[in-house]
């Protein structure tokens, strides 16, 4: 846990930052698919990620996921952010995408930090606008993009959080992901497949050219 904390963070924090995190920080390991954050929770820490990647969603009235972005080791989650520091109950679901290991810091640190520390408070700005930025692509993807171009930006989003050019999913979980239907998914994957830009095989997905 603490190589990877000093991989991920070390280039980042001060030495003495380092050793808070080590001290007072809950380490966990979650398996794939489990639900880290619900909608409704009420935050009390926010996560490092040392391994892994996890999928931030939103759900609309009729109960259906959203995907808003991915989020991978070295990151935090800004939505996490706002609700720490507001003392607001969450608006988003976050499900580890793979078997993920994390380090949650409570939030009374996190406010104490980040007038105590100028790289941890580089850290949350910078965090919160990376992420504020795919926020925004994702709404001007569903606004702006095709449903092909949509699912091969999915598609290469995915790889990339993963870090793994075959992604191992279903055509289902890619619909239920992208807010449409299987027959949808489907058909357009088989067109992408037919311009070379991915390989289909079973319940996996090739990206070529990432």
């Amino acid at each position: 846990m603490i190589e990877e904390l000093k991989v991920n963070y070390g280039y980042l924090f001060e030495d003495e930052l380092m050793e808070e995190i080590q001290a007072i920080g809950i380490y966990r390991e979650i398996p794939e698919g489990t639900i880290i954050i619900d909608i409704g929770d009420y935050i009390k820490a926010m996560p490092l990620i040392l391994k892994g990647a996890i999928k931030v969603m939103r759900e609309d009235d009729n109960g259906e996921d959203l995907l808003l972005y991915f989020i991978e080791n070295g990151d935090t989650c800004a939505m996490t952010i706002t609700c720490c520091m507001g003392e607001t109950k969450s608006a988003i679901r976050a499900i580890a995408e793979t078997d993920t290991q994390l380090i949650m810091i409570p939030v009374q640190k996190m406010q104490e930090w980040f007038h105590k520390y100028k790289s941890w408070q580089s850290f949350v700005l910078q965090s919160y606008h990376s992420r504020l930025n795919e926020l925004l692509e994702a709404v001007d993807a569903i606004a702006f993009l095709k449903m092909d171009e949509r699912l091969l930006r999915y598609l290469r989003d995915k790889a990339i959080a993963n870090r793994d050019e075959l992604i191992n999913t279903t055509h289902q979980e890619i619909a239920n992901d992208l807010h449409t239907s299987r027959v949808v998914v489907s058909r357009i994957l088989k067109k992408l497949e037919h311009e070379g830009l991915i390989e289909l095989r079973r319940n996996k997905i090739k990206i070529h050219d990432l």
